[in-house]
């Protein structure tokens, strides 16, 4: 690959949580890679009532990134969604399809030990610039 043909990076650090050792997003070419976003508030705190109401927060802060980063959720290309149980992915699924009804993006979810926090869902996410 020449120089010309190689892809600049730019990285943007998390808003809400400072020092952590990996990037809020980063810019890639047309593509912008999210880091796995949990259900915290504005405060940095999970939220509670379980699975469906973590899954909305989930998403209204990756929302939140891709818009300060010039996209949105309809820019979305691929998903991966972990959950601490399996067992929740319907009530997961339920509170997704509210905001992805009909722009699918392609999406993996799989089960985990243990999320960040005691999260019950964590999700990551590729969308277009």
């Amino acid at each position: 690959m020449s120089s010309e043909q190689r892809l600049s990076a730019t990285y943007h650090p998390f808003v809400r949580v400072a020092g952590l050792p990996f990037s809020e997003a980063v810019e890639a070419g047309d593509f912008l890679f999210l880091s796995g976003q949990i259900g915290i508030d504005e405060q940095g705190s999970l939220v509670r009532g379980g699975i469906g109401v973590e899954t909305r927060q989930t998403l209204e802060n990756i929302r939140a990134v891709l818009e300060r980063r010039g996209s949105s959720l309809d820019r979305i290309v691929k998903m991966t969604v972990m959950l601490a149980d399996i067992g929740e992915w319907a009530a997961m699924n339920a509170e997704y399809m509210k905001l992805f009804d009909t722009h699918l993006p392609a999406r993996s979810a799989f089960a985990t030990s243990g999320l960040a926090l005691g999260a019950r869902v964590e999700i990551e996410c590729i969308a277009l610039r």
